[in-house]
């Protein structure tokens, strides 16, 4: 019997198994704190409305309600959307002035585009103009053990009730 040799070494190093780099470790967990830290569903659907009705009236003619000051008013509103978005995005503190401005935007929409991008651009600029508004920051977890410590004169601290707990009617 003969035996085949072995394969000779072709020179390449051995194949590294797919190890993430440590930065990319990191990266989803701090867009994900980065992203919790302001109202990013909000500007993403603002965006979105604004997207549509900027390239709606750029559609070909047989997919457009009007052409004129239609598309005009629509590619003016798209971006004062866009705009909000990002505005909504990168500075959070402003999200009221910006949900405001995305709300009317989109609501006039309606009226100045094309039936404010088939209804689907003013839906998404008001919702995300909405959430925007209604957005608050998450305040941190309160600690476990209930309520707060109310200081003697004696220094000894006695806990206080929670809001949760019943203190009763004060009838005996």
């Amino acid at each position: 019997m003969t035996a085949d040799p072995p394969p000779e070494p072709t020179g390449a190093p051995a194949p590294v198994p797919d190890v993430p780099s440590p930065t990319a470790r990191g990266a989803r967990p701090a867009f994900r704190r980065w992203r919790r830290t302001r109202p990013f569903w909000a500007a993403l659907w603002t965006g979105a409305g604004g997207f549509v009705i900027f390239f709606l009236p750029m559609a070909p003619l047989g997919k457009i309600l009007q052409v004129g000051v239609g598309g005009i008013a629509g590619m003016a509103g798209g971006v004062v959307l866009m705009a909000m978005a990002l505005l909504i995005l990168l500075l959070p503190g402003q999200r009221h002035t910006a949900g405001v401005i995305a709300v009317i935007a989109g609501v006039a929409s309606f009226p100045l585009t094309n039936l404010g991008g088939l209804f689907l651009g003013m839906f998404l600029s008001v919702l995300g103009g909405s959430m925007a508004f209604a957005w608050l920051p998450e305040k941190p977890a309160r600690k476990r053990g209930g309520g707060l410590l109310r200081r003697t004169r004696t220094g000894a601290g006695t806990r206080l009730p929670s809001p949760s707990e019943s203190v009763g009617s004060g009838s005996v």
